[in-house]
């Protein structure tokens, strides 16, 4: 096994002597690399962005850009990353470098004020720059046109404004960032970036990083995974360490030993059978959404809801339904589509319903030594679905209520309802009662009110700094009332 190492702007870094624990920025910072900045140390301001080759979905690597304050730097052993400072192409000896199309548009356009934000928008702005499917729209390809784009999130040059939904900029000059962004072309064949694509990503590595006694692992197969899980039930598992990265750095939480699974080969399938999807649970939720292009219609309206892009290329579902808790937003949506999870260890798997898996507050069936293998969803998928998410921000928020629905409706009668509630309880529910009040009822005005009433009822909502517990059941029942409206919207009655 060979010395820890990250290649960084190309060239190889040695991780030793940082702590099993420093995270990538840290990582950085202390060799120099200081626009990788620090602001809330919780991934959501993004100022600390930079870019992981990854495998990829239209191209053998992506580039992803992710939250460098919340993965350690050991997770990225054999890796390749490029920060801002790496993006421009350096010059002849005694010359500037050349600014990469991204940071001369930042730079004309005013993108920059105080300058603290401006290398994470950089780092998640070229991310989407070099996304592979992105093209400009028919009739708007000149990137020197308006920066009204198709609509007020989408440019005429094809970039997603939600690939910057995990930026914030404190100084609110959004506007000439958003031009920015609306103005950037297409890389040209030159583009090293770019060519770097047409290659495959670093393969992963077995890493045995350790430090006095505490050691960061990366088991080369699942089975050595659940032999080590075997001898070290205490063993933290982690995979994007979205969660796991913050209590790091706002708990100053340290684990003895952590085992990272986000690129075991074994966890990262996603299998359509004639019966159900399988998906890997060290799948992120970006390569999740990208790979099912709309399969799964639920979970297409729950992705763009969940947290903000730069998150979603790192986080899973195994992680999201690891962590148990009841204000996840995935296992709503996954309770609706009657989901059960796959759990594994040394002596072999089982099959687990959703529905049965949490059993108290951040607790589960899951035993000490076994993980979440994958998630899987049955087959044929209800027609009628809809993720509602009620909190403070439109996106990139925790949730107040997540309320999510699988209706089949055949001839004006709910034949089936699964419904799946988030931040009502301590634990993510089904509302049991509600689907029994809609199955085998007219989908009409009465049956639906009815159920809206029970709706509001269910679980036991408390009252804090997101909400009051009277808001969150009203909100249960207003979302069944508002999914009723979009059904039958155009319909006379």
């Amino acid at each position: 096994m060979t010395a820890a190492r990250i290649t960084v702007n190309g060239k190889e870094a040695p991780l030793s002597p940082a702590a099993p624990h420093t995270t990538t920025l840290d990582f950085l910072r202390e060799r120099g690399l200081t626009g990788t900045k620090e602001g809330c140390a919780e991934g959501e301001c993004g100022a600390c962005s930079v870019l992981v080759a990854r495998p990829g979905v239209d191209k053998p690597t992506d580039w992803v850009a992710v939250n460098a304050c919340l993965v350690p730097a050991a997770a990225l052993d054999g890796q390749e990353i490029i920060t801002s400072e790496g993006l421009a192409t350096a010059g002849e000896p005694g010359t500037p470098p050349t600014l990469h199309p991204v940071q001369e548009e930042m730079a004309v356009r005013g993108g920059s004020q105080c300058g603290y934000c401006t290398p994470g928008f950089i780092c998640s702005m070229a991310a989407e720059y070099y996304r592979p499917d992105r093209c400009a729209h028919a009739g708007s390809a000149d990137s020197s046109e308006s920066t009204e784009g198709i609509d007020a999130e989408h440019g005429p040059n094809g970039f997603d404004l939600h690939a910057l939904s995990g930026n914030l900029c404190r100084c609110t000059g959004y506007r000439p960032i958003r031009d920015a962004a609306f103005a950037v072309g297409t890389p040209t064949d030159e583009d090293r970036l770019a060519q770097r694509r047409e290659q495959s990503p670093p393969a992963p590595v077995a890493t045995r990083y350790t430090q006095g006694d505490r050691a960061f692992l990366r088991p080369g197969t699942l089975a050595d995974v659940l032999r080590l899980l075997r001898e070290r039930p205490d063993a933290v598992v982690v995979a994007g360490s979205t969660d796991w990265g913050v209590e790091v750095n706002i708990r100053s939480r340290r684990a003895d030993c952590v085992v990272a699974v986000d690129r075991l080969a074994e966890l990262r399938e996603l299998r359509v059978a004639s019966d159900h999807v399988e998906i890997g649970a060290a799948l992120t939720l970006t390569e999740i959404e990208r790979r099912l292009d709309g399969r799964i219609p639920l979970l297409g309206e729950l992705f763009p809801q969940f947290a903000s892009r730069l998150i979603r290329n790192s986080a899973t579902l195994g992680g999201n339904l690891g962590t148990g808790s009841p204000i996840g937003d995935s296992p709503p949506a996954l309770l609706a589509l009657d989901a059960s999870v796959v759990l594994a260890d040394a002596d072999g798997e089982r099959v687990v319903p959703l529905s049965d898996y949490f059993t108290g507050y951040r607790q589960s069936v899951r035993r000490p030594g076994e993980l979440i293998r994958s998630v899987r969803i049955p087959l044929p998928l209800s027609p009628i679905v809809a993720f509602h998410k009620i909190a403070k921000r439109r996106f990139d928020d925790i949730s107040s209520v997540a309320v999510a629905f699988a209706l089949d409706i055949e001839d004006g009668l709910v034949r089936k309802a699964r419904i799946g509630l988030g931040g009502v309880a301590a634990t993510p529910i089904r509302a049991l009662a509600v689907e029994t009040a809609l199955e085998g009822r007219p989908w009409a005005p009465e049956t639906v009110e009815a159920a809206a009433q029970a709706l509001r009822a269910q679980g036991t909502p408390m009252n804090d700094h997101r909400a009051s517990a009277a808001y969150r059941s009203a909100m249960l029942g207003q979302s069944l009332l508002k999914l009723y409206a979009q059904t039958t919207e155009g319909v006379s009655s």
